[in-house]
């Protein structure tokens, strides 16, 4: 049977639970720009009725309620669009960085400009043909020496560069590689956390929050799957399993290099610093190398006009079948009788076909290019030949002496054949091996470096903008849901004040009832 003081408790878990709705929609409100916050909701229902199920339970008709109990507080998630928004936000995370790369990459190529190596390759040509007109200027001889070392200079430039770059990005995953390990000791920490939250029956809805930004974050470094277990997040990166529960199994550069060579690192920052680093820094860096080791020594084909005399000793390609020949006065065959197509390995090869004008005998041209060190011609270490750096009058600019094979040999004077081959070569085809399908000039090349950067460069851009669009609109979608609206927690203020204003008034109506009950009735008899 119902109790005269019924209403009273009625009124206070009504109040109790009012006053909870309260509380979580001021906790929504001061955390409105909290990042990762998710709003959270009371979840109301009916208490259970006073008399239970029994034998001596009460007769009257109906079940007088009592009231309203909050059984827990929610907050409000979809994993859903968590896991898309992890997705694009690692997709975002890769392209951001690939983008980034090349604008750098853009930078140190330098193109087109007054001060790349176009230019300078241009300004090594006009030096040559300047020269031909006067072979025996020593003020365009120094202007070729310095053109030379201009051009030199400006591939090494890019080459450190492109050498900078790569430690930068091996540098930058080694930073990424420590912030994923502290994401993933913080997850495993929260796990533990809410794990035995849970086990008293509490709701850790702001742990879980926490948990779940440091798995967002996890997933702008790489590509990362998350399973809900009993013991709380099970986390696997790029393929291999990092969290379980409490226990961390923390990464390392190498490992992510492996998982990004094995195909299981797909996304996210680390991977696009690997793929900057391994693909673009790499393809154009061995482009340049290649660049600087066809002018040095790459196959190219010239005509040797007739007249020439090749120095003593010369061997050339020129018999049956490309076999060898060689050109000396036991042969006497070094004067050219008719113009003659030879293929001689580079500018260094080619000069080698002429006479300085220093010394009082001829004297065989030199190399142009070398290397400050002992290796293969690259970008890095491509340098004028520093005996020409010293006297300008040993590059080799004629092909023709008097005195052929006798002891007054001496080189003409005022030939300038060299110097018109060199200065054609700028239009002349060398032969790039795979790098080009068929041989190009050297503005060919370059042109294909610099077109195939600013093609690469417009996709990243685009994929970036894309992946930026789509992480935006699922972060949009996620917001709606899971986002704190100060509208509607307004609108839930003022229910919920209502609710307790009436709850209140519930309990006033029911003190003045029962006063006037106990003392207004007065006591039978008295």
């Amino acid at each position: 049977m119902t109790s005269t003081f019924h209403s009273i408790e009625t009124a206070k878990r009504s109040l109790n639970t009012q006053t909870a709705a309260l509380n979580t929609a001021g906790h929504n409100i001061a955390n409105v720009n909290t990042e990762g916050y998710s709003r959270q909701v009371v979840k109301m229902q009916a208490s259970l009725p006073m008399e239970a199920y029994g034998f001596l339970r009460s007769t009257a008709a109906g079940q007088m309620g009592t009231g309203v109990d909050f059984t827990s507080i929610e907050r409000v998630r979809q994993s859903f669009l968590d896991d898309q928004y992890r997705n694009e936000s690692s997709n975002s995370g890769s392209w951001d960085v690939r983008f980034d790369t090349l604008k750098k990459l853009e930078s140190i190529v330098n193109e087109p400009s007054d001060t790349g190596i176009r230019k300078v390759l241009d300004n090594f040509w006009n030096a040559w043909s300047d020269l031909s007109q006067d072979p025996e200027n020593i003020t365009n001889r120094k202007i070729v020496k310095e053109t030379t070392k201009a051009l030199t200079d400006a591939m090494n430039q890019v080459s450190t560069q492109l050498d900078a770059l790569t430690t930068d990005l091996t540098s930058n995953i080694s930073l990424k590689t420590t912030e994923i390990n502290s994401l993933l000791q913080t997850v495993a920490d929260l796990n533990n956390n809410i794990t035995k939250l849970e086990g008293l029956g509490d709701n850790p809805n702001d742990l879980r929050d926490q948990r779940d930004l440091a798995i967002d974050k996890l997933s702008k470094l790489a590509n990362v799957q998350v399973t809900q277990l009993s013991d709380g997040y099970q986390v696997t990166l790029s393929g291999q399993l990092v969290v379980t529960g409490d226990q961390v199994t923390a990464v390392t550069a190498d490992g992510l290099k492996a998982a990004y060579d094995g195909g299981t690192l797909t996304g996210g920052e680390v991977y696009g610093m690997f793929m900057s680093r391994d693909k673009y820094v790499t393809d154009y860096k061995n482009q340049m190398n290649q660049l600087a080791n066809t002018l040095a020594n790459g196959d190219i084909e010239i005509t040797l006009p007739a007249g020439t005399v090749l120095p003593e000793g010369t061997v050339l390609n020129t018999g049956a079948n490309g076999t060898p020949v060689t050109y000396s006065n036991a042969n006497n065959n070094r004067t050219i009788t008719a113009d003659t197509k030879v293929t001689v390995k580079g500018i260094n090869g080619l000069l080698q076909l002429g006479y300085t004008v220093s010394g009082a005998t001829p004297e065989k041209g030199l190399a142009l290019f070398t290397t400050k060190d002992s290796g293969a011609i690259t970008a890095g270490n491509i340098t004028l030949n520093p005996l020409i750096a010293a006297d300008p009058n040993k590059i080799s600019t004629s092909m023709r002496v008097t005195g052929v094979g006798t002891t007054n040999e001496k080189v003409v004077i005022g030939n300038n054949d060299m110097a018109l081959i060199m200065a054609g070569l700028k239009t002349a085809k060398f032969d790039f091996g795979s790098a080009l399908s068929t041989p190009g000039t050297m503005d060919d090349y370059f042109a294909s470096i610099v077109g195939q950067l600013g093609v690469q460069t417009q996709e990243a851009e685009r994929q970036a903008k894309n992946a930026e669009q789509l992480t935006e609109q699922v972060e949009l979608n996620r917001a709606s849901v899971s986002g704190v609206s100060l509208d509607e927690e307004m609108t839930d203020l003022i229910k919920f004040q209502h609710a307790y204003s009436a709850a209140s008034r519930f309990m006033t109506t029911f003190d003045e009832l029962l006063n006037k009950l106990i003392n207004g009735t007065g006591r039978v008899g008295l």
